[in-house]
């Protein structure tokens, strides 16, 4: 199923749903309820290939939803490359509760996976967002995410930075990536992943990272597990390297596996 959603904002969100195939055994809750809504990293789409590698593993554990950020593929808009991301997260929660489940694990890579946690801080127990509104998670993963804003410390985000910040960068972006960045800057400065991460409490929370991620080092997942405290588990990745491009089969099935038996 494929559909254009509308955030709180106005923007279209380009949005597809996979019901899946669960199977059941004895050693895990039934997971026919569950959803997973699957964030994408920068320049990626709901069309992409790693995207939809991402998706198919998934449908092995519950049904899928997955969306394109604004200024992403076909969805309207443009990017703000992880502020206003949150709204768009937010319609495709709702639109996954829409269509009848009642367990929604939320899954993001990268920018997709600052988002997550923002989105869980935001509509979450503790949030500035009532959760009655259907948009809230019952359960986060956040994979390859940085823990603050502004990183240029490694040469793939000074690259970024310069995609982000520059006219000609955005040009590379638009037909380059067919991602579409807002010009402006973030005025306010969105609250960053690791002061959302002690809000998230008591929603399950699992941070993922690899040991070789180009993108963001070491000490950002361990910044976040840090301000999680006892309800966020932190899984470091020997090999691998940064998001979905980097994300195995075998972890894809075991961050179902985490997200059957904690989503609900």
């Amino acid at each position: 199923m494929r559909t254009f959603l509308h955030t709180d904002d106005g923007v279209t969100i380009d949005s597809v749903y996979d019901p899946g195939a669960v199977v059941y055994d004895n050693s895990r809750p039934p997971a026919g309820d569950l959803v997973f809504v699957v964030a994408h990293g920068f320049t990626g789409d709901v069309d992409k290939p790693h995207v939809r590698r991402v998706a198919e593993a998934f449908t092995r554990q519950g049904a899928v939803v997955t969306f394109s950020f604004r200024g992403h593929g076909a969805s309207g808009g443009r990017s703000t490359v992880g502020d206003r991301e949150v709204l768009d997260l937010a319609a495709a929660v709702r639109w996954a509760r829409g269509l009848g489940h009642a367990r929604v694990v939320t899954v993001g890579f990268s920018m997709g996976g600052s988002v997550v946690l923002r989105h869980a801080a935001i509509y979450g127990e503790n949030g500035e967002t009532a959760p009655a509104r259907g948009a809230h998670t019952d359960a986060v993963v956040s994979v390859s995410a940085p823990a603050r804003w502004y990183y240029r410390g490694t040469p793939h985000m000074r690259r970024l930075h310069w995609l982000v910040t520059r006219p000609e960068g955005r040009l590379v972006g638009r037909y380059g990536f067919r991602t579409r960045i807002h010009h402006r800057d973030w005025d306010p400065v969105p609250m960053s992943p690791v002061e959302a991460v002690p809000r998230i409490a008591p929603t399950p929370l699992l941070i993922v990272h690899g040991d070789r991620d180009g993108y963001f080092p070491l000490d950002h997942p361990r910044m976040l597990a840090q301000a999680a405290g006892d309800h966020g588990e932190l899984w470091l990745e020997p090999g691998m390297g940064h998001a979905e491009h980097a994300a195995g089969d075998a972890l894809l099935e075991r961050i179902g596996h985490w997200a059957v038996s904690q989503g609900g």
